[in-house]
């Protein structure tokens, strides 16, 4: 058949018929995987990591708040960004209700985790006291100080943070990364993460030699979700090889889901170089936009209902799904 008929046929296939591939399974341990995210990736990421604690060793959270901040509602949300947000002894109190009931995990294993938290001086979307809250509720849950690092003196905007790439540091804009310099070096947001809750790693290489790949995600959204139909994941060159590796999941914010800003926030957020050498596979989920979810954020108030910061909620199992997939060769 002559390449202008292949194109033609091609034009006239439906849509599905292009999918992505299904998300790929390696060897590795699911009980190491962490998450960190900007904005309402950052409210989803400290969720995660309180819901499902008995395996989630660690979250970053940039620009976020304490668990169940919005408390159910979008109302909520204007608190749980400009402050002053709830008290966290009473959104501690929800969350103890919640694992008394089997909602989420036992609260106990949240003393074994490390918490990274961000706030930029010049960051007028979520405001550094909602932040401050987070830090007290992991505080008051249970997680040691020592274990908590919290960087709140860059003049940044609302943005995630790297050496080089992006918006200048003070700037709240399209695509939402900016490059900073802190005490005379380039401040690497996704390395400083990734070191406190894993620990020393191997230095990042000058060049990437793992594969940054497409997948369906489609099997992992339930109606009314909010999930893209694909998502991304970046596997480093040993993972293929069968080591051991483990997952981290990069939550992007609020308009930065790849639809919006394409390939900014997967290919250039920082976590990549740092989980090359590391064995560490990054996972890239993505939202999309609704009539419950215009702007692609990821559910911190409850707009894919009332279980969204359960186990149970519908992101919260994609999220768990795709991660439990990706180290699930025996």
């Amino acid at each position: 058949m002559k390449l202008k008929s292949l194109l033609c046929l091609a034009a006239m296939l439906p849509l599905a018929a292009w999918a992505a591939d299904p998300l790929p399974a390696f060897h590795g341990d699911a009980k190491q995987s962490s998450v960190s995210g900007l904005s309402s990736g950052a409210f989803m990421a400290a969720q995660y990591q309180v819901a499902y604690s008995a395996s989630v060793v660690g979250a970053g959270v940039v620009a976020g708040g304490p668990y169940y901040c919005a408390q159910g509602s979008l109302p909520g949300t204007v608190a749980c960004m400009a402050g002053p947000p709830p008290q966290p002894a009473q959104l501690l109190a929800s969350a103890k209700l919640f694992a008394a009931a089997g909602h989420i995990d036992p609260l106990a294993d949240l003393a074994k985790r490390r918490i990274y938290l961000f706030s930029g001086t010049q960051d007028n979307t979520v405001r550094t006291p909602v932040v401050d809250a987070a830090a007290s509720f992991f505080q008051l849950a249970g997680v040691p100080a020592a274990q908590i690092a919290y960087q709140k003196q860059l003049p940044a905007g609302h943005a995630q943070i790297t050496p080089s790439f992006g918006n200048a540091c003070g700037a709240t804009a399209s695509p939402y990364i900016n490059h900073c310099t802190w005490q005379g070096q380039g401040y690497d947001q996704a390395g400083l993460i990734l070191k406190h809750i894993y620990g020393a790693l191997q230095p990042k290489p000058q060049t990437t030699s793992g594969k940054l790949l497409s997948f369906d995600q489609t099997p992992y959204a339930s109606a009314g979700s909010s999930l893209a139909a694909e998502g991304y994941v970046y596997v480093p060159r040993a993972c293929f090889a069968g080591q051991a590796c483990k997952v981290h999941i990069a939550l992007h914010g609020c308009q930065q889901y790849a639809g919006k800003v394409g390939d900014a926030f997967y290919a250039h957020a920082g976590y990549n170089e740092w989980a090359d050498d590391n064995r560490i596979i990054v996972l890239y989920p993505q939202t999309t936009t609704s009539a419950a979810n215009p702007q692609g954020c990821w559910d911190w108030f409850g707009y894919t209902g009332p279980a969204y910061a359960w186990k149970s909620g519908l992101q919260m199992r994609a999220l768990k799904a795709m991660a439990d997939r990706l180290v699930s060769v025996p």
